[in-house]
């Protein structure tokens, strides 16, 4: 199989270009973690408490997160409600 691959044009990655790009991604997670404000840890807990006054959730199930569109900030909140039993 070797030699099919190289005669396709299709070679292994040498090690260092995988372990380059793996440590780019993560550089990337990084800087879009520090964006994030200050705020927001305590903002989704406080937004947990007011949604488990009214429903069960799952804090891990959980997602806040905030993005620009047009210029403007867009807080983004995500959570599967459970179905409501009747």
């Amino acid at each position: 199989m070797a030699l099919l691959d190289y005669l396709l044009g299709q070679r292994k990655q040498k090690s260092a270009t995988v372990a380059k790009e793996r440590l780019q991604i993560l550089l990337a997670h990084e800087r879009s973690e520090r964006k994030a404000p200050t705020y927001l840890p305590a903002m989704r807990e406080e937004i947990l408490q007011v949604i488990a006054k009214y429903v069960e959730i799952d804090a891990e199930n959980l997602q806040i997160s905030i993005d620009e569109a047009n210029g403007v900030e867009v807080l983004e909140l995500n959570l599967v409600l459970p179905d409501e039993k009747r």
